[in-house]
């Protein structure tokens, strides 16, 4: 028998397009650009980091009506993307617990990070040229690193030990988005944007999002539905 590798446990990342009428697309652009200079003008910038309206005071933009063709837009990919997993979307229902837009200049990045308070995330690119940093995923399970640090180790790859790189051996991925794309991924994955990349000026949006079990009876795993919570007095 031929040898070959049987690839399992698999990251299912979705990728595709929401074309935004130019002038709901213009629109959404000057709003995330006021937000941004209203931080300068008080002063909170950093020359490493991208800035994050989450942090400035602007964590609920789907509350803002200037976004809401395109939030209803991120729906229909969302439950396409479930849809894939054959989950049953009757029985479940949908919440964006926060989002924010993200604007990136010169050489700024994101650290990586993950979203453990919620289920899903998305990153949609407003604005993106070909040559500004990208989003990256880490794998922090490392199934086939038989050896502790191999696939992250930068003498190991000085040395030049791997002669090819790909999926399987490696602990990060990096995937080239463009302008008007959407990424959604399980919040719980490790990502960020590489820093040192010089940015003409990228701007994305992105949120968390949370699933309940419309009837959680007999359903031990999915959440509840919020209206049976009870907030402590």
């Amino acid at each position: 028998m031929e040898h070959q590798l049987i690839n399992i446990f698999p990251l299912s990342i979705y990728r595709s397009k929401i074309d935004l009428p130019k002038d709901i697309k213009h629109v959404m652009l000057s709003e995330i650009k006021q937000m941004y200079e209203n931080t300068i003008k008080r002063g909170i910038i950093s020359e490493d980091s991208s800035w994050t309206g989450d942090t400035h005071g602007h964590e609920y933009l789907y509350e803002n009506p200037k976004f809401d063709f395109f939030f209803q837009e991120v729906e229909k990919h969302i439950k396409k993307y479930i849809g894939l997993f054959e989950l049953d979307l009757n029985q479940l229902d949908f919440y964006f617990q926060r989002a924010w837009a993200t604007v990136s200049r010169g050489k700024q990045g994101i650290n990586a990070h993950a979203h453990k308070q919620s289920h899903l995330s998305f990153a949609f690119y407003l604005k993106k040229e070909e040559s500004d940093a990208s989003i990256y995923f880490v794998d922090t399970n490392g199934h086939n690193e038989f050896l502790q640090g191999l696939f992250s180790s930068p003498s190991i790859s000085k040395r030049g030990l791997f002669k090819k790189r790909d999926i399987t051996n490696s602990s990060s991925i990096n995937i080239n988005t463009n302008e008007d794309e959407i990424i959604i991924f399980p919040s719980k994955t490790m990502h960020g944007t590489f820093k040192n990349v010089q940015n003409n000026e990228r701007i994305s949006i992105s949120a968390d999002i949370s699933l309940t079990a419309k009837d959680s009876s007999d359903l031990e795993q999915l959440m509840t539905p919020v209206s049976k919570w009870k907030k402590f007095k």
